[in-house]
């Protein structure tokens, strides 16, 4: 039997540069906030590169609407397009996006710094710091000057932040979050999964956020009661040195 202290897992596989996932990551907040047992919930942010092809030196001067055009074999007009389509969203959301600022970057660095905040229970915060940092700030989430300043923001320290950027360690535990999707056959972010019994594929409403959690947490908090003993009381002595 479990510990009532346990928390119910909830895993999320997402890529920092992905809008869909800072928009999901909203969403998923508003559910929890309507959520009585939201205390009894832990989120564990996954790794995962839309792009890992995406060289370590770019070009400063390619705008994200060029990079999805070369991409995507799209015209520069429809990349715009539905960039602004993403941004309408993502305001609905709360969020502001400026797409304009961003910078494509490869971002295994950034997830290195994730693997290593989630050793420090500061996972979520990095997540969000950094898209912040990406898709309203416009900065360049690879680079160690930004990825330092973002660390310590959260409290992290900068000599902590370099350890995670050099040790292969947090390389490998980015690789296996990638594998580990695969294996779940993630062909997407984001990717909710909920106590490994129910997912939400995309950035789905707050409503879906919210039923899911509901019924998976009824499943998880049924499976992970404390025993209730029947007791057939008789004569007993306490730690007290009383005996009755």
């Amino acid at each position: 039997m479990m510990s009532s202290t346990t928390k119910m897992k909830i895993e999320v596989w997402s890529d920092v540069m992905c809008p869909f996932c800072y928009i999901g990551k909203r969403n998923y907040e508003g559910a929890l906030k309507q959520f009585d047992d939201s205390n009894n919930i832990e989120i564990i942010w996954k790794s995962f590169q839309l792009d890992p092809s995406i060289p370590e030196k770019t070009n400063p001067n390619e705008s994200v609407y060029e990079y999805l055009a070369k991409r995507k074999g799209m015209s520069i007009e429809q990349a715009k397009s539905m960039h602004t389509s993403v941004e309408e969203t993502a305001k609905k959301a709360g969020l502001e996006f400026n797409f304009e600022k961003a910078k494509i970057v490869n971002s295994l660095k950034a997830h290195r710094v994730i693997q290593f905040s989630k050793t420090k229970g500061l996972g979520n915060e990095m997540e969000e710091v950094l898209f912040k940092a990406y898709f309203t700030d416009g900065k360049d989430i690879a680079s160690q000057e930004t990825l330092i300043s973002l660390g310590e923001s959260i409290g992290l320290k900068q000599s902590d932040i370099i350890e995670a950027l050099q040790n292969d360690e947090y390389a490998i535990l980015v690789q296996k979050d990638i594998q580990e999707a695969q294996q779940l056959r993630v062909t997407g972010v984001p990717f909710f999964v909920f106590d490994r019994k129910y997912a939400i594929s995309g950035a789905q409403p707050t409503e879906v956020f919210l039923q899911t959690l509901k019924q998976s947490f009824t499943e998880w908090k049924n499976t992970n009661q404390p025993s209730q003993l029947d007791i057939n009381n008789g004569p007993i002595c306490t730690p007290e040195g009383e005996c009755q």
